[in-house]
């Protein structure tokens, strides 16, 4: 991405085919190599498999000190509900269960990127929001 990307466009937030990604930062995007330094936090400790994405210092400087440290309550995840929908709807539902079932709906978003598997084994999800949506 370029260098003050998260204070153009559509600010911390990549949408499909966003002008800020540069031609490596989307053939790494696409080849999913970007995510190796993610996998080397999991084997160090810093990260878990499953839990909330990470929050750019951007987005995580727009809440108050006491919601800040809620996100603390569980390591960031590779993968999580929010990489397919939203944030704060994992605190809520964490278990080995839910893990496993966000293990598989990632790998078959990847496979099915419109699909809406999620919204049918998790019925309390949220709705994503139109102005989210990468399928514009």
């Amino acid at each position: 991405m370029l260098k003050a990307s998260p204070g153009l466009g559509t600010g911390s937030i990549t949408l499909k085919n966003d002008w800020r990604v540069t031609p490596l930062g989307k053939y790494l995007r696409g080849s999913k190599v970007n995510e190796i330094p993610q996998l080397i936090n999991i084997f160090i400790g810093n990260m878990s498999v499953v839990g909330p994405r990470p929050l750019m210092k951007v987005d995580f400087d727009k809440f108050t000190p006491e919601i800040q440290d809620k996100f603390y309550n569980c390591k960031p995840g590779l993968t999580g509900i929010a990489s397919i929908i939203f944030r704060d709807w994992y605190q809520q539902h964490i278990s080995l269960y839910t893990d496993v079932i966000i293990i598989f709906l990632t790998a078959w978003a990847i496979l099915s990127p419109k699909n809406k598997l999620a919204y049918k084994i998790f019925k309390d999800l949220p709705l994503k929001p139109a102005e989210l949506s990468c399928e514009q």
